[in-house]
C-alpha cells in the first residue's frame, strides 16, 4: 500500500487530488500546512509528497527544501516530491528545490496519475503540457 501526502491549504484542491488517486491500495493523508509535513515524514512512513506550491507561509519549494536538508543529515528518509506549479515560469523552482516531479496546472487526471506512479517506481517526472507547441515547416523540394 502506497502512503501519499497532499499538502495544500485549499481544501478543494485536496478533494480534487484525492478523487484522482482514490484506490484500494493508495491511503491518502491531507495537511494544511507546510510544518505538518515534516512533522509526518518523521514520524510516518511516507512514499510520496505532492505539494502544492502556494501554501501559506510555507509552499512547496520552502517544504521541499527542508525535507531534502533534514534527509541531508539523517534526521528524516528520503521522500519523493511531487510539486503542483501554478505556471511555466516555476518550473525553474520545482528543478532547484529538489523535486522528483513536477505538474503544471491546472491539473488533469492522467497526468497527474501519470506523475504518481513514475514517482512511487522510483522515476521522475517532468510534465511537458507547459511547453510550447512546436511548429514545423515542410520541407520544399525545388523543382
Amino acid at each position: 500500500m502506497a502512503n501519499v501526502l497532499i499538502a495544500s491549504d485549499l481544501p478543494a484542491l485536496r478533494a480534487e487530488l484525492r478523487s484522482m488517486l482514490e484506490a484500494p491500495d493508495t491511503q491518502i493523508i491531507e495537511v494544511a500546512s507546510g510544518p505538518e509535513v515534516r512533522a509526518l515524514v518523521t514520524t510516518q512512513t511516507i512514499d510520496l509528497a505532492i505539494l502544492d506550491l502556494q501554501i501559506g507561509s510555507m509552499g512547496a519549494m520552502a517544504i521541499c527544501l527542508d525535507l531534502r536538508h533534514e534527509e541531508s543529515y539523517g534526521a528524516a528518509p528520503h521522500v519523493p516530491v511531487l510539486m503542483l506549479l501554478d505556471r511555466r515560469p516555476d518550473v525553474f523552482l520545482a528543478r532547484r528545490s529538489g523535486a522528483e516531479g513536477f505538474v503544471v496546472k491546472p491539473l488533469d487526471p492522467l497526468r497527474v496519475r501519470r506523475a504518481v506512479r513514475a514517482l512511487l517506481r522510483g522515476e521522475g517526472y517532468e510534465d511537458d503540457s507547459w511547453l510550447p507547441a512546436t511548429v514545423r515547416v515542410a520541407a520544399t523540394t525545388p523543382q
